[in-house]
């Protein structure tokens, strides 16, 4: 692992870091912000995917969750949103697909497969680098992101409930398999088998039993994305039906920006510190 920058932040320290993925075949990178209280001993960690053409700067610059990860004793870690430079013909031609949207799956469509692997590098390689690196605690994980970050949260913490003990999502697309920019992704790193999306739509894994604790979702009523690709609408009726536990908050004037995601980072960091007390 390389430290590419590290700076005191709120009382902390926030670095962006690189290093050769074995998952990804790539170098990436990543940041984390470590709270004050890391210096005492490990802290509860909060993942943060997000969306699409983003990179691990986006939220580490323009959220300002470094205050209340302060505030609360939380470690904050952003991953890339996908490989980059893996040579993949096509790779850089739209910005739904490829590069800077790697949608947090395991791709099994060739060219893709060798390296479009961010759910293996999210779940597992990633978290086994910050654990040995970072007083985090495994034992109390939260995840939350934005569009398709959200999207990757919702997916990754309901099939991993043992892993991640609070799961929230800013504007997340609710269900891929029902929206232009989810069977894009979906249809080309997965291939046509529409059983196999499922595991990667939210709404699909509730309806198949897939609960949980309570989620906070805040969505903004001037998305310019919500009719067409967010589709919350699917995901409040399937958790109503299966009862799952949902706080799902309609944000009137709010759009699809980080503008948005700033002004509601608080509500989610308490919402996670809340969760992973050390108890």
């Amino acid at each position: 692992m390389d430290t590419l920058s590290e700076q005191r932040c709120f009382g902390g320290v926030q670095g962006i870091y690189s290093h050769v993925s074995r998952e990804t075949g790539t170098p990436m990178r990543f940041s984390v912000f470590a709270p004050p209280a890391a210096g005492e001993g490990t802290v509860p960690v909060l993942w943060y995917l997000s969306g699409l053409t983003c990179t691990e700067e986006n939220f580490t610059v323009k959220a300002g969750a470094q205050r209340y990860a302060a505030e609360h004793g939380i470690m904050l870690v952003a991953p890339d949103t996908s490989p980059r430079g893996a040579g993949i013909d096509g790779e850089d031609d739209d910005y739904d697909f490829g590069t800077g949207a790697g949608f947090y799956v395991d791709a099994t469509e060739p060219p893709w497969d060798g390296n479009y692997r961010m759910y293996s590098y999210v779940t597992r390689e990633l978290p086994e680098l910050v654990f040995s690196r970072f007083p985090g605690d495994r034992d109390r994980q939260g995840i939350t992101g934005h569009s398709m970050g959200g999207h990757g949260a919702l997916t990754i913490g309901l099939r991993n409930p043992g892993t991640y003990g609070s799961i929230s999502a800013f504007s997340p697309i609710c269900a891929p398999m029902q929206c232009p920019w989810g069977r894009k992704a979906l249809g080309g790193y997965l291939g046509e088998d529409r059983d196999a999306w499922k595991v990667h739509d939210a709404t699909e894994l509730i309806r198949a039993g897939a609960l949980g604790r309570e989620i906070l979702v805040d969505q903004g009523d001037a998305d310019d994305f919500l009719g067409e690709q967010l589709k919350p609408e699917l995901l409040i009726a399937v958790c109503g039906e299966m009862g799952q536990p949902v706080n799902f908050r309609m944000q009137p004037g709010y759009d699809h920006s980080y503008h948005f995601v700033a002004t509601f980072i608080g509500d989610h960091v308490r919402f996670h510190a809340e969760r992973l007390k050390d108890d």
